[in-house]
């Protein structure tokens, strides 16, 4: 059943997004395809990480976080940020324009269709993933002369 479910949810366009969280003096990052709006007063989103992934650690801890909703161009950030391990994001991004949010202190992407900043204010445990229904704290930028990364059947795709 599991590899049927893997097929039949890959069925599903998703926009991509990379999410990053100030650690210390670290800066950590994943990409993720399970980002989505929940309410728009007040502004709500939710993500979803994978509970075994060291950044669900860092999220635990963290409550603030960014989040860059990419832009087609952007296909080989989303595969630096979705390698295995804990590499540093700083590392991720060389080469790529980025600042820090204001709110998170979090690396923001820049050249996306989109970027926010949010708080957690509930962590739900799913099955092997946790759950983070945050408020949206800012939002840093929108582009929509951009086309948005999505991603369908196991593979990036432009929103064009």
């Amino acid at each position: 059943m599991s590899e049927l479910f893997t097929e039949a949810m890959a069925q599903l366009a998703a926009g991509v997004a990379v999410v990053t969280a100030r650690d210390g003096r670290d800066d950590l990052g994943a990409t993720v395809s399970a980002l989505m709006s929940v309410s728009l007063e007040p502004p709500l989103v939710l993500v979803s990480l994978a509970s075994a992934g060291y950044l669900n650690e860092v999220f635990l801890r963290q409550d603030r976080w960014a989040a860059s909703l990419l832009s087609s161009e952007q296909a080989a950030i989303a595969s630096r940020f979705a390698t295995p391990g804990r590499p540093s994001a700083r590392l991720l991004v060389a080469g790529t324009p980025y600042h820090r949010g204001e709110h998170s202190q979090a690396l923001v992407i820049e050249g996306g269709v989109a970027a926010l900043e949010a708080e957690t204010i509930k962590v739900i445990p799913a099955g092997d993933h946790t759950l983070y229904l945050a408020t949206v704290l800012s939002v840093g930028y929108v582009d929509s002369a951009r086309h948005p990364l999505i991603r369908l059947r196991g593979r990036y795709r432009t929103g064009a």
